[in-house]
């Protein structure tokens, strides 16, 4: 079993660790009413689109999501909140560099034997949920859980739907598929824009992201036989028939869609396989990307 197997198999165990702690970290998370900007780099960014959306469309404040490399220096936020694996990413920590002193931030990291333990005002520690691959997958969903467990909107149906996302058969016919769109809606385009990320690192597919009601606008006309069309979450009207219509291979469920994605990953390691590519070791990547001053 490849490091990036077992550690996607051990996320239902790491979300039920993620929500039993949350209240324990309320102190270093964003409060009701707070103007919050959450960043990180490649999965982390993902995993910020989806916590932004969550937030404030539960009405808790005013919530953005940007790139490290991105975040625009003349807003005003009272607190900005980092996500990042390893700590040692190069554009986050240039970030909370420059808002030391004046913006408060949070980081909620792997390990906190990294520069970020003082480049953050708080600190939040989910070692458990580190991991040894590149690609990532546990740290991720599970930083999303403790957020959504902070906002309360964490239930034990994600976890049971994460189990059968492990154990059920990926539909059939996917696995040798030549191209994947993922769609999303609201809190879930950051998880349709990861699950692309997840088969470009891990199985060289080619993958695009978007929100659910743009794919008629354009990206439609590539869909056809030996094409499938991801869906997380709850579909626009008519959008499936439309798919089907094409001849592509439309995929949806009624999981959680954090277990939606736990699928994607397991597609990922699949098609990796299925091309003799080992997924633990994805070409020009490393685990972190420190750039050199």
């Amino acid at each position: 079993m490849t490091h990036v197997e077992d550690e996607l198999n051990s996320q239902p165990a790491c979300w039920i660790r993620a929500a039993e702690e949350a209240g324990r970290h309320r102190a270093a998370l964003p409060d009701p009413g707070e103007r919050v900007a959450v960043v990180g780099c490649g999965t982390s960014y993902f995993m910020a689109q989806a916590v932004a959306a969550l937030r404030e469309g539960s009405g808790r404040g005013e919530t953005d999501a940007f790139a490290a490399s991105e975040f625009p220096a003349g807003r005003s936020y009272d607190r900005v909140v980092a996500l990042t694996r390893s700590g040692t990413t190069t554009e986050v920590l240039q970030l909370l560099g420059e808002l030391k002193g004046r913006t408060r931030t949070t980081a909620v990291t792997a390990d906190p034997g990294t520069p970020v333990m003082k480049a953050a005002d708080d600190l939040v520690v989910l070692d458990y949920a580190d991991e040894r691959s590149v690609v990532q997958t546990r740290f991720a969903t599970t930083a999303l859980t403790l957020l959504r467990a902070h906002l309360g909107l964490h239930t034990g149906a994600a976890v049971t739907d994460a189990r059968t996302a492990l154990t059920g058969p990926l539909p059939q016919g996917l696995v040798e598929c030549t191209q994947f769109t993922f769609l999303g809606r609201g809190w879930t385009v950051g998880l349709a824009n990861e699950a692309g990320l997840k088969m470009r690192e891990a199985s060289l597919s080619w993958t695009e992201a978007y929100p659910a009601m743009e794919y008629r606008h354009g990206p439609i006309s590539i869909t056809t036989a030996g094409t499938a069309t991801w869906m997380f979450g709850e579909a626009p009207d008519g959008l499936a028939e439309q798919v089907r219509d094409t001849g592509g291979l439309w995929v949806g469920s009624g999981l959680d869609p954090l277990a939606e994605l736990v699928r994607a990953q397991r597609l990922a390691v699949a098609v990796a396989a299925s091309r003799g590519l080992d997924p633990d070791r994805p070409r020009h990547l490393t685990r972190s990307v420190i750039l050199a001053p």
